[in-house]
């Protein structure tokens, strides 16, 4: 089975053409494609907007530098792990310094997407010939929704940044926060009207879509107001969205889309596969069953490629996110998880036990479907003690490599191999989806945008979710979404911006101290080498530093981050973290 994917192969003068670099090499050549004769029709205008995806992938080379990665460790459920060199997930966990020019590839591929969306909206209309209306208008779709949300993650991270909409060559300042999210509310607001109001999934897999925006809209909508203490979201061309507005494009993502809840939330994850399964005795205990990546479940997603080899361009078409969070090679055996990796981002101890201990979750099958406790599942792995660090003995199952015997030969190799043809390679042979929005969410987002009203199956989003676990309805209060959002959604790059939104950050990163762990086979228990608040209040409200760079080569106009002068502490490795 051939994986589909969103990635076409761009050619490579096309690649050159929307690059971050726009010049040429002064030679004529009438045969390639430029800007006085790209695009030209609707082959073209699919090349074009294909380019604007690729750029998804290209932080994935250096997972400390992409986003899912940021807001995933930094949250109160993950440590930093891996091993003393893996000061970037280190310094995202602690709101540390980790390199000098930390966070350049995440400032650099996020504004190549945005340049790409720019040249596409500045050029589509020289196509005439479309084989429909709606084919524009999809594209149109989108390429608004792919600059809105390239927009959107460097907002989280950095918080005010330049707003560049035009291909011209400026410096522009930073914008305020209220700039940069009028910007994105407006070209989601574009994505949603331009959206043809196709199902799931008749426009394709892959693609963005006006269900995608309506549902980012509501997710950029909660954290705006929530985090900036405000009612409203503008809009750049004036005016405002109101919460309503946003309750009705979730209720047409809802009812109209498509898409739906798959059958058992474990089935989304690639541990459930079918050759994998034939061997994982919780898999055949559980009778589960992979909805592969695409499914009626998985909104929006960065997807990945299985074409195999080393330079540049292919090395970003594989997940390393996968690889950083896979357990450490040792010679024990650790089926059905593979033993590639960097084992970063170790599952705090709090997570486990407030998951175990709470009277509404008895029996939640996702908490076993979410985290393996090493000791329980895999007993023959006793981890890489010369190496691993911050090791709860608790590991994260969504996003890991998983493996599947060869019952002919007898070799184990990554289950992906057998899916998709990829290689057996720690890397190139990871090509797992990063689910960026899934239709859960969206219930979620409905039902504390609500206050519980009913929408999906008689149910609200809330108790529509935990139908899916096999759990009793529950009443609606903002406590109880809080809980859902951190199981359903665990490990998924929500929990740290779900906390700075409510304002729990103080609260819920107690849970990382006190952590029994491991740091090169020797025991202690976890704890901040800095103040954790302090930073936090330092940096805005945990935003990240301004790559060097940036501030140097504007000569300021692009001015750095509070709380990240030349004193800024230091993630340096060498982890005495022990009470």
């Amino acid at each position: 089975m051939k994986k589909n994917i969103i990635f076409y192969m761009v050619s490579a003068l096309c690649v050159m053409l929307l690059g971050s670099c726009e010049s040429f090499l002064d030679i004529e050549n009438l045969k390639a494609k430029n800007s006085a004769n790209f695009p030209v029709d609707e082959a073209d205008a699919n090349q074009m907007v294909a380019s604007i995806y690729a750029v998804m992938n290209r932080n994935l080379a250096d997972p400390e530098e992409d986003p899912f990665f940021i807001f995933d460790i930094a949250s109160d459920d993950r440590l930093g792990g891996g091993s003393q060199s893996n000061i970037g997930a280190q310094g995202v966990d602690r709101l540390m310094n980790a390199y000098i020019d930390w966070m350049e590839p995440l400032w650099k591929e996020r504004y190549r997407g945005i340049h790409r969306a720019n040249f596409a909206l500045e050029n589509i209309d020289r196509i005439t010939n479309w084989s429909s209306e709606s084919k524009k208008d999809q594209l149109l779709c989108e390429i608004y929704f792919l600059r809105a949300w390239y927009f959107f993650n460097l907002a989280q991270v950095f918080n005010g940044v330049p707003i560049k909409i035009t291909t011209e060559p400026v410096v522009n300042p930073r914008a305020t926060p209220d700039e940069v999210y009028a910007q994105i509310a407006s070209d989601l607001k574009k994505a949603i009207d331009y959206g043809p109001a196709v199902k799931y999934p008749l426009f394709g897999d892959g693609h963005a879509s006006r269900w995608t925006a309506e549902g980012m809209m509501a997710r950029v909508w909660l954290f705006y107001t929530g985090f900036y203490g405000k009612s409203e979201l503008p809009l750049a061309e004036g005016g405002s969205i109101g919460k309503a507005q946003v309750v009705t494009w979730l209720e047409d993502c809802i009812q109209n889309s498509g898409y739906a809840l798959v059958s058992d939330q474990r089935n989304l994850w690639p541990y459930t596969n079918p050759y994998t399964a034939k061997d994982y005795q919780y898999d055949i205990d559980n009778n589960l069953n992979w909805e592969t990546d695409e499914n009626i479940e998985n909104m929006f997603a960065v997807k990945m490629s299985n074409k195999e080899g080393w330079s540049a361009d292919e090395q970003l078409r594989h997940n390393r996110i996968v690889e950083f969070y896979g357990l450490r090679k040792t010679t024990a055996d650790a089926f059905p998880f593979s033993v590639q990796g960097y084992s970063n981002g170790p599952v705090c101890e709090k997570l486990w036990t407030d998951w175990a201990a709470d009277p509404d979750y008895a029996g939640d099958y996702r908490r076993i479907g979410s985290i393996c406790d090493r000791a329980v599942e895999i007993p023959n792995y006793k981890g890489d003690k010369a190496k691993e660090v911050e090791n709860t003995n608790l590991l994260a199952k969504k996003y890991i490599g998983c493996e599947a015997y060869d019952h002919e030969t007898g070799k184990r190799m990554l289950s992906y191999g057998y899916f998709y043809g990829s290689a057996d390679n720690r890397q190139t042979g990871l090509t797992q989806s990063l689910v960026w929005l899934r239709f859960a969410d969206v219930l979620l987002m409905h039902a504390e945008l609500t206050d519980g009203k009913v929408i999906y199956n008689g149910k609200n989003g809330l108790n529509a979710v935990r139908e899916r676990a096999k759990l009793p309805d529950i009443p609606y209060t903002l406590a109880n979404l809080k809980k859902e959002r951190r199981y359903e959604l665990c490990f998924e790059a929500l929990r740290w911006n779900d906390l700075r939104r409510w304002g729990d950050v103080e609260e819920k990163v107690k849970n990382q101290v006190g952590n029994h762990i491991l740091n090169q086979g020797v025991e202690g228990e976890y704890a901040f080498t800095n103040d954790f608040m302090e930073r936090y209040r330092a940096t805005g409200g945990g935003f990240f530093k301004i790559p060097e760079c940036e501030v140097t080569l504007t000569e300021g106009v692009v001015e750095q981050n509070p709380g990240w002068d030349n004193n800024t502490t230091w993630a340096k490795g060498d982890l005495p973290y022990f009470k």
